[in-house]
């Protein structure tokens, strides 16, 4: 059973025992898990074994587990985190095995990331599905993030105006984590009521995460504002330019690997198995692939050859305004894509 993470409360220790826990969110998934603990514990658990499935796992822990008897407590909670969401066959048989159990003393709790769809074409997920709640923890869109912080700052008895929330959304470039410690900060240091917009620009640092990994994310959604926020903010943060242009060819590559194949007759989901491209990369290849043509994936690839020699000295301009026009360039290609997207709906 698939259910949204608000309906959570309905659905713990002991109405259900087996939860599984799907996506990218880490302070989501971590808040799940501390609310299905502590009703668990509440009903009487008192042992906790966690696993992590690495490569290599030995599934044997998890049944000797199951099958030894405790001492100290009649209730037990067993975590299961599978990192890549690839248990294997002998995980997965584990899996179904562990779906068809009676609910009787073990909560079980399985992590793993946002579905596609050879897993949810699995037996194991299927299994999972139908035997237990599924919550599915995606994301909060940036765009939604000023609510979101509306939200929690409601539960510290705190309110803040649009253009507060909106810029605490800007600062922390939509990481929840950071912007739940920010939350908390505000609680700290204000008493409870409004909060002024002065407050919380003294109070809210810029702690804007900055991964190398959103550039591609945000050159590819044609967001040409964030890429320009992430590259200054990579630069304060002393990241050289070679570093930051590293992952781009690691993307246009295998992209133009992906394309190349499949005009030689190989279907998209094959080209993009053998390029070994996986989860969100493989959503970013899939997305550029329905804009970017081979002559253009050719001359990115030719223009950060370029970067790299006036990074390193060898050529004259300067890398990081050169980063930032291709970026932008390619924005713009991705957001006239989607303009003329809309634009059909609308006919």
């Amino acid at each position: 059973m698939r259910i949204q993470a608000a309906q959570l409360a309905q659905h713990l220790p002991p109405k259900q025992h087996l939860y599984v826990l799907a996506g990218d969110e880490p302070l989501s998934i971590t808040e799940s898990i501390d609310q299905i603990r502590a009703a668990a514990r509440q009903h009487g658990a008192q042992e906790r074994a966690s696993f992590t499935v690495e490569r290599y796992f030995n599934w044997g822990q998890v049944s000797q587990f199951l099958q030894s008897f405790s001492l100290f407590a009649e209730q037990r909670i067993l975590e299961i985190n599978i990192p890549t969401g690839k248990p294997g066959v002998e995980g997965g048989k584990a899996l179904q095995e562990l779906a068809g159990l009676p609910a009787a003393d073990t909560t079980i709790i399985i992590t793993i990331p946002a579905p596609d769809r050879d897993m949810t074409n699995s037996a194991w997920y299927e299994a999972l599905l139908q035997q237990g709640v599924v919550l599915i923890h995606n994301q909060v869109p940036l765009a939604q993030l000023p609510d979101w912080i509306g939200q929690r700052l409601a539960l510290q008895q705190q309110t803040a105006d649009e253009v507060s929330r909106r810029f605490i959304a800007e600062q922390v470039e939509g990481n929840l984590l950071a912007a739940h410690q920010e939350i908390q900060k505000l609680g700290l240091l204000y008493p409870a009521g409004p909060l002024t917009e002065e407050a919380i620009r003294q109070c809210v640092l810029n702690v804007a995460r900055f991964d190398v990994s959103q550039l591609g994310e945000a050159m590819l959604h044609g967001d040409q504002s964030r890429i320009l926020r992430i590259i200054e903010g990579l630069r304060e943060e002393g990241e050289t330019a070679v570093t930051v242009m590293n992952p781009l060819v690691w993307l246009f590559r295998p992209l133009l690997q992906v394309r190349l194949a499949m005009q030689s007759g190989q279907s998209m989901q094959n080209a993009l198995t053998q390029a070994r491209l996986f989860g969100d990369r493989q959503q970013l290849v899939k997305r550029a692939l329905e804009f970017l043509p081979q002559k253009h994936i050719e001359a990115a690839l030719q223009k950060l050859s370029d970067i790299d020699r006036i990074a390193k000295g060898v050529g004259d301009g300067d890398a990081w305004l050169e980063l930032s026009r291709l970026c932008t360039g390619i924005a713009r290609m991705a957001a006239s894509k989607s303009a003329r997207a809309g634009a059909t709906r609308t006919r």
